[in-house]
């Protein structure tokens, strides 16, 4: 299937590793010149070529607001148009007090909502002067489900919120926003695989007794999902939010 991608410029958050890493390798595979932002490395906050990315590097803590501010001036500056948006960074800051302050809560929803507005709002407006964009935004089953820390489920709920309510509005612009909800998947250094290897028990009890597919997801089933999200395939989705999540969520347990 021809996706359209071919000579787009798409940026990811937390391009470093895991879900994002794999989003960068597939849309390159599709054509697309790749940007990716990770706080992972250890190099300087520079673009730079990586030999385990398919494309430039830059180097961020998101964050941190003035880091923030630095590498979207920095890209915006060097890159005359930017096409697709993946906004794929955040996570529970190791957060897991269900009775969390309000300033815990804060920290979680900028992390996983907060970033994503600011970067989306940085790009829109260049995105409506030429009615095209896509952006797709990395939430989880946690935000329709109870699936982790109240703080992190509560974000992620919220992301899913702003995806449904701005999408519509961005419709008119041709700009699709969009979306994915994964559930169990397996990233290397990730949450399952210290699982694997830690507690595998755990883990087999885990996919026999709550995963319908009775295994883990891998970081490719998300990414050609985004891939498709973020083309011209997915002209009808506005405000989507797509559940992938092996039958992992509750609905599908037997009765």
């Amino acid at each position: 299937m021809n996706l359209g991608l071919s000579g787009k410029t798409a940026v990811i958050t937390g391009a470093g590793r895991g879900i994002g890493n794999a989003i960068a390798n597939s849309l390159h595979k599709e054509g697309v010149e790749v940007i990716g932002i990770s706080r992972n490395s250890k190099k300087e906050m520079i673009s730079q070529k990586d030999d385990n990315f398919p494309g430039i590097l830059f180097t961020a803590d998101l964050f941190e607001d003035e880091e923030r501010k630095d590498i979207f001036n920095e890209i915006t500056n060097t890159y005359e148009q930017i096409d697709i948006v993946i906004n794929n960074v955040g996570g529970t800051l190791g957060v897991s007090n269900p009775l969390a302050s309000f300033d815990d809560y804060e920290k979680v929803i900028k992390f996983n909502l907060g970033i994503a507005i600011e970067i989306n709002n940085l790009v829109i407006p260049k995105m409506k002067e030429r009615q095209w964009g896509r952006i797709c935004h990395v939430s989880s089953i946690s935000a329709i489900e109870n699936h982790g820390p109240p703080t992190y489920c509560a974000s992620k709920a919220a992301l899913n919120a702003y995806i449904r309510s701005v999408g519509r509005f961005l419709a008119e612009f041709n700009i699709v926003f969009t979306g994915v909800m994964p559930g169990a998947i397996f990233t290397q250094g990730g949450y399952w695989e210290d699982m694997a290897v830690n507690r595998p028990e755990q883990l087999e009890a885990y996919l026999q007794n709550r995963m319908s597919s009775k295994r883990l997801g891998t970081v490719e089933e998300i990414s050609e999902l985004v891939c498709f999200l973020v083309s011209e395939k997915s002209s009808f989705m506005f405000g989507s939010n797509v559940l992938a999540d092996g039958g992992q969520g509750r609905l599908f347990f037997q009765s």
